[in-house]
């Protein structure tokens, strides 16, 4: 599991050197809302393009602790995602995605509530495929809103809702 994280990992960075000479390069910020998760969570999403029509797309998500009474559960997930612009009308751009996707989660427990003493933890991590569409709403400002709705197939199967800012850098 931490090899396939490590080479994932090691192919976007090994890409970027050569896309950061593109034109429309674009970070941003996100919220995001996973089912299956339960939870909203705030992440990092970025825009490089290597045709006229395909953008590379990685990002980074954390949601938001999950705090019950005795179990607290924490999530985190990259995604390597490939977008395909399906069509551009006026000021809004609609595309395709798929990519890679890993995510980690955490549960722990806090017996100590209601009178154990044995508190445990588990993480585990799970690579998985993204399928999904997304909108840029041009604005002609320096800042574009977007939207994504994908959907996560692996062990953590889920659907996930974005909507944030990118900008122009």
């Amino acid at each position: 599991m931490k090899k396939s994280l490590i080479v994932f990992a090691i192919a976007m960075i090994a890409g970027m050197g050569q896309l950061l000479a593109q034109d429309s390069k674009r970070i941003g910020g996100q919220l995001i809302y996973g089912t299956n998760i339960n939870t909203l969570g705030i992440g990092a999403i970025a825009e490089f393009p290597i045709a006229e029509k395909i953008v590379i797309s990685p990002s980074f998500s954390f949601y938001f602790p999950k705090d019950e009474t005795v179990v607290k559960t924490s999530a985190f997930e990259l995604n390597g995602n490939l977008n395909y612009i399906l069509l551009e009308e006026n000021s809004v751009q609609l595309y395709g995605l798929g990519g890679l996707n890993f995510t980690q989660l955490k549960v722990k427990t806090d017996l100590s509530v209601i009178g154990g003493s044995t508190d445990f933890s588990v993480s585990q991590g799970r690579i998985g495929l993204n399928l999904g569409a997304g909108a840029n709403f041009d604005l002609g400002k320096n800042f574009l809103p977007f939207a994504e709705v994908k959907y996560i197939i692996s062990d953590f199967d889920r659907l996930v809702i974005a909507a944030g800012l990118k900008f122009n850098f």
